[in-house]
């Protein structure tokens, strides 16, 4: 909802994942993702079980109308980080 789409790895590949990280993209205008219009797309590593953390912080940016809103209008790094609740800030 809201425009997300979160792409998924494979079991095999989860060995390979050496750190947890996100990558986000979003599309001004949006784009048809398998049907659904997307304005944004979260492509979530984790080792271990830490890609489900990574999906709870996903999940409650994007069920706040407001934050997504604020994803929208993000014109730096630094927003997104904090909308997205970077760690390490």
């Amino acid at each position: 909802g809201n425009g997300l789409a979160i792409p998924h790895g494979t079991n095999e590949a989860k060995s390979s994942i050496t750190r947890s990280a996100m990558s986000f993209v979003r599309y001004p205008g949006g784009i048809d993702w398998n049907g659904n219009p997307t304005t944004f797309v979260i492509g979530i590593a984790g080792v271990g079980d830490e890609h489900l953390e990574l999906l709870q912080r996903v999940a409650m940016t994007f069920s706040d109308p407001a934050q997504v809103q604020r994803l929208e209008n993000a014109t730096t790094t630094d927003e997104i980080l904090e909308i997205l609740g970077d760690e390490k800030e």
